[in-house]
């Protein structure tokens, strides 16, 4: 019984290896997809590419996601979009609420641009602060808005040693 499990097992294993490399390809083309949806959305809000990378991380959302808050709202997606901004959005995509929300929740490109539209109005109400723009992307409470800066400083600095790593492997 056994030998003929391993055979079965050994017959299988290139479908196995041809459907990880799949899935490795995938992964290498979403990631491209991903990075070119960062930069045209930073540079058609005119916000900094690595900032917008590392609230992507910050906020460690993923497509599909939808994260219920207690004060009733729902953050959404990659970028974890908070539903407050919906309608605002649907105006700006000159789209519908419901097509908005399924477009925030399960599309990543129209997330992170939805998102990066968010960090350029806290900008420009920051008047040009960034790191004012960047704590007012999770909150104008104060101590909210600070705690969230820490965690981006963190995220950021660990961002940086892996990449210095990286360089010298």
């Amino acid at each position: 019984m056994i030998p003929r499990l391993a055979l079965a097992a050994l017959g299988a294993f290139p479908f196995f290896v041809a459907s990880t490399t799949a899935r490795a390809a995938s992964i290498e083309e979403n990631g491209r997809q991903i990075a070119a949806c960062l930069e045209a959305s930073a540079k058609i809000s005119g916000v900094p590419r690595g900032v917008l990378l590392v609230l992507l991380y910050v906020e460690a959302g993923r497509p599909g996601m939808v994260s219920p808050n207690s004060n009733g709202t729902a953050d959404l997606g990659p970028m974890q979009v908070n539903t407050t901004w919906v309608d605002r959005i649907a105006r700006r995509w000159h789209s519908t609420p419901a097509q908005t929300y399924a477009a925030l929740r399960d599309s990543s490109c129209a997330n992170i641009e939805a998102g990066a539209w968010i960090l350029g109005q806290a900008m420009h109400e920051a008047h040009g602060d960034l790191w004012q723009a960047v704590a007012f992307y999770h909150s104008h409470t104060p101590r909210h808005g600070n705690a969230y800066l820490r965690r981006f400083y963190d995220i950021a600095l660990t961002m940086m040693a892996r990449n210095r790593r990286d360089d010298r492997s």
